[in-house]
């Protein structure tokens, strides 16, 4: 092979390798209406589905929303490491299936993570380049509106999603980028210039 062929297809290597995004953000804060927006508009990015041990509800779907399962096999699999990161959030496990990413970027999929802070903290430190983002809401009272009109919690549960929000923002300062959920396009379009900036690093 001579140094131009082999020039190319390095080149062509580092194309086709696949990019790791993490997204986090507080309870409310419209994190999963902008992924869902933004996996709509970029095809070529897929979403890893979590395991989870929390009750699936009546509108999820097993292998979709969640892999659903009980917490002796989640504990089985983390001592097999299995997870590239875990964390118990509101008394449930959630994890990511560590051989899934690997496969995934190997094969030059971007993959997009939506996970907390801790989980955040985990695969940064077994795949340092990957693009994390934190979501903030334009205020907490704002946040706190938010998970009131969303109707799905009574109030003891959104005091303790308040709590915890603040613990969660506190750590936003290390993520590689912050979006302000203020206005739902804006931050659509930040996402989306994320990920196109983050596309042309070699």
């Amino acid at each position: 092979m001579n140094k131009q062929s082999s020039t190319r297809h390095t080149v062509k290597k580092t194309i086709h390798k696949g990019k790791l995004y993490i997204i986090s953000a507080p309870s409310g804060a419209g994190k999963t209406t902008l992924i869902r927006a933004l996996l709509e508009s970029t095809p070529e990015l897929e979403l890893s589905v979590s395991f989870t041990t929390r009750p699936k509800r009546p509108n999820e779907r097993d292998g979709i929303d969640y892999h659903f399962i009980d917490e002796k096999e989640f504990e089985r699999r983390i001592e097999s490491g299995q997870f590239l990161e875990y964390a118990k959030v509101f008394d449930h496990y959630y994890g990511t299936s560590r051989a899934w990413v690997e496969r995934e970027l190997a094969q030059g999929s971007d993959v997009l993570l939506e996970i907390d802070w801790q989980g955040a903290q985990q695969v940064r430190k077994i795949i340092p380049d990957t693009v994390s983002i934190f979501i903030l809401p334009p205020s907490y009272k704002a946040l706190e509106g938010r998970l009131r009109q969303r109707g799905a919690d009574d109030q003891d549960t959104i005091t303790r999603r308040m709590r915890d929000a603040v613990s969660e923002v506190s750590h936003y300062h290390e993520y590689d980028y912050m979006v302000l959920n203020e206005k739902f396009e804006t931050a659509l379009e930040d996402l989306r210039a994320i990920v196109r900036a983050s596309r042309l690093v070699g």
